[in-house]
């Protein structure tokens, strides 16, 4: 069973967004391009009540096809890998179950498999999970209200990069923040499968203004395959040179 590549947007924000297209209705045209939608919603240490802008992040994930989670600052670096994890479970079930219906007619779903049949499955589900390849695409909100937040966010998203490389498939990173100083997000690191670049990057950026979520999730679904296509190019090419 060959999944192809796994893709994934994890948008970080703390809330509303407020420029541009809904962000949930661009969350769903996302998915229909097979990448899923996550988002982690990021509460004030002192915030004991969700504000309502964090009700879009539900919302967001839930049309995106993708996981959401609201924290605490302190906990992110657990929930970001937790989230990327969980996502692509969700994403291989589904897989898993398309085929199931294949082999046994529409009727059967792994959660209707007898035990025994369904703790197999749950095992190829697993194997996918660390073979499949796997590219997540980061959308980091640096409104204003983000600037305390960003250290954090560097943090979880090393430790993300490692946990991701210790998987036998291959996983690839690209980091976005949003919005950016001409379009609606701006690179911080191109598609690498390993983010240690990304603390010299992070100190750089300038936060502050409106936070366009739909469009920054738009111009996100572009920016996958661009790079993947050209270095399958140049791969495909050394390896004809070497063949020959």
């Amino acid at each position: 069973m060959h999944t192809g590549t796994l893709k994934q947007i994890l948008l970080i924000t703390d809330g509303c967004s407020n420029q541009g297209e809904n962000p949930a209705h661009i969350a769903s045209i996302v998915a229909e391009q097979g990448i899923t939608v996550n988002v982690i919603g990021i509460l004030e240490d002192e915030q004991s009540e969700q504000p309502e802008g964090l009700e879009e992040v539900e919302e967001i994930a839930s049309c995106g096809q993708g996981v959401s989670q609201i924290v605490y600052r302190e906990m992110l670096a657990q929930t970001v890998q937790t989230v990327t994890k969980q996502a692509m479970n969700e994403t291989l079930q589904g897989v898993v179950n398309k085929e199931l219906k294949q082999i046994f007619g529409n009727e059967k779903t792994m959660e209707e498999l007898p035990p025994d049949q369904r703790g197999e499955v749950m095992e190829v589900v697993d194997e996918l999970g660390e073979t499949c390849d796997l590219e997540v695409l980061v959308l980091v909100d640096t409104s204003a209200s983000m600037t305390n937040k960003l250290p954090t966010v560097q943090e979880a998203l090393i430790d993300l990069s490692i946990s991701m490389n210790a998987r036998i498939g291959r996983s690839r990173f690209a980091v976005y923040q949003f919005p950016g100083r001409k379009k609606s997000i701006h690179l911080l690191v191109d598609w690498t499968s390993k983010l240690e670049s990304i603390s010299t990057i992070f100190a750089k950026i300038t936060s502050g203004g409106i936070t366009p979520t739909g469009p920054a999730l738009k111009e996100a679904m572009y920016q996958f395959g661009k790079k993947t296509l050209r270095r399958r190019f140049i791969k495909d090419d050394y390896t004809d040179i070497e063949e020959a």
